[in-house]
């Protein structure tokens, strides 16, 4: 897998000061994207064991309050394979930190027989605590939302959701 950008301090994707990884590669191609060059799966740079590394030492302050993935398509097939042994040792270090993950992919997508489920999906989101899920639609685009860009997206607790085995929205 490839990665577009790490923002080791960010305040926009997810509440709180943030690590967000922004990987490389997007099917979607939706109309308006704001990141446009994350399409390419070979944009940008290698994701490496040392730009894990680098990612998880970065969420060893108390002020970061979590990881963000986004991209990209965080949840493409090949992406979701590189992204496992992140997701596992950020949970495994850092209990109290939150993962967000933005997706252009439907939630429904992501579970068993949804057309995103790989070996892997349902380890992967084990370890997510809150997905904005939801194609960008540029007709719908809204900048009085809050961390999505178009009012069809949805920011969905994961965890909730599993245990429900319902949509459970966080907001």
């Amino acid at each position: 897998m490839k990665y577009s950008a790490i923002k080791y301090c960010d305040v926009a994707n997810g509440p709180g000061v943030r690590t967000t990884l922004f990987v490389s590669g997007c099917t979607h191609h939706c109309p308006g994207c704001f990141n446009k060059e994350t399409w390419d799966f070979n944009h940008g740079e290698l994701f490496t064991e040392e730009i894990e590394n680098q990612i998880l030492d970065s969420l060893k302050p108390d002020y970061i309050k979590g990881l963000t993935l986004l991209g990209g398509e965080p949840m493409e097939k090949e992406n979701q394979r590189a992204l496992l042994n992140l997701l596992r040792k950020t949970k495994k270090l850092y209990k109290d930190k939150n993962i967000w993950c933005f997706t252009g992919y439907l939630f429904e997508d992501l579970l068993e027989n949804g057309k995103q489920h790989i070996e892997c999906t349902d380890e992967i989101l084990s370890y997510i605590d809150v997905i904005v899920d939801g194609e960008f639609i540029e007709s719908l685009k809204n900048l009085m939302l809050v961390f999505k860009g178009s009012s069809n997206q949805r920011t969905i607790d994961v965890q909730k959701s599993l245990k429900e085995k319902q949509i459970v929205l966080l907001f």
